[in-house]
């Protein structure tokens, strides 16, 4: 005799959210081939239909720096702290790059996933958490290409001064993820009631770029609106990330604690929303 249906053991149980803290990290743990399988299609899909592939994940980081040192460099004369003008937008490219992708993606969430969510279940967190990690592999890729320049330069005597703090890469890449995914996903929550959130994304990414010194040092700026450019989180990932790999400028443990902070702060914050509108977001979209 077969056990009742009622009194089956059952593999998997869908419950309604039922607090603000009810985050669903053990399933995104048993859906993690789920996961892979987003990483996957994510990163295939980008540019699976171009002429020029996956080699657009190197073009994009050159292309901006030849742009970028033209511009920046050689007409507006603004100062490199020392290094090669291509070492120093690069780096500020590579890093920033990262970020920005993964808040640009993942803002899109329950827009461009609307279909899959309303007829299948699986943790909902799953989709953002795909894009970062596949974003993490053309950074990986972007970073060979800046590695490769730099040892070039290094190689011919230029005063770039790679040391230590090279180690400190991992947890700069991990702040970048958080912050990215955090405001990421508090915009994609906002998107489904206010759409004009979806127009602002690109436009306010751009502004930001430039509230970070990703093509200027921060020695650079008069003392009075230092503090401007300090009150932004990525300041001290760019900087951190710079002094690392080049030397140039000063490694300041303060704001990058200030970064590690504020990264955790949006983050939680970026869930509690994602975890409340997931619910009914179907209703709204």
């Amino acid at each position: 005799m077969g056990k009742n249906p009622v009194e089956s053991d059952w593999t998997l149980e869908i419950k309604p959210v039922s607090g603000w803290l009810n985050f669903p990290i053990k399933d995104v743990w048993r859906y993690r081939d789920l996961l892979m399988m987003f990483v996957r299609r994510d990163f295939v899909s980008v540019y699976k239909q171009t002429i020029l592939g996956p080699f657009w994940f190197f073009l994009q980081p050159i292309l901006t720096t030849i742009t970028f040192t033209i511009v920046f460099g050689n007409i507006a004369k603004i100062p490199t702290d020392g290094v090669p003008a291509l070492l120093f937008y690069m780096s500020g490219i590579v890093s920033w790059g990262y970020f920005s992708d993964c808040l640009t993606r993942t803002s899109h969430t329950f827009i461009t996933n609307a279909n899959i969510f309303g007829k299948v279940y699986f943790p909902r967190l799953v989709s953002p958490l795909s894009n970062v990690i596949s974003l993490l592999m053309k950074f990986g890729i972007q970073m060979l290409l800046f590695l490769g320049f730099l040892v070039y330069y290094k190689l011919n005597g230029a005063p770039v001064y790679p040391n230590m703090y090279i180690l400190l890469t991992p947890v700069l890449i991990l702040l970048m993820a958080a912050l990215g995914l955090g405001f990421g996903i508090i915009i994609s929550s906002l998107t489904t009631k206010y759409r004009d959130l979806t127009f602002l994304v690109g436009f306010g990414v751009q502004l930001l770029m430039y509230a970070t010194p990703v093509i200027y040092p921060l020695s650079s700026l008069p003392e009075k609106y230092r503090w401007i450019v300090l009150a932004n989180p990525m300041t001290g990932i760019i900087d951190t990330f710079r002094y690392a790999f080049l030397g140039a400028g000063s490694f300041n443990a303060g704001n990058l604690i200030y970064t590690a902070i504020f990264s955790i702060t949006i983050l939680s914050m970026g869930m509690l929303i994602f975890n409340r509108v997931e619910k009914t977001f179907m209703d709204t979209v």
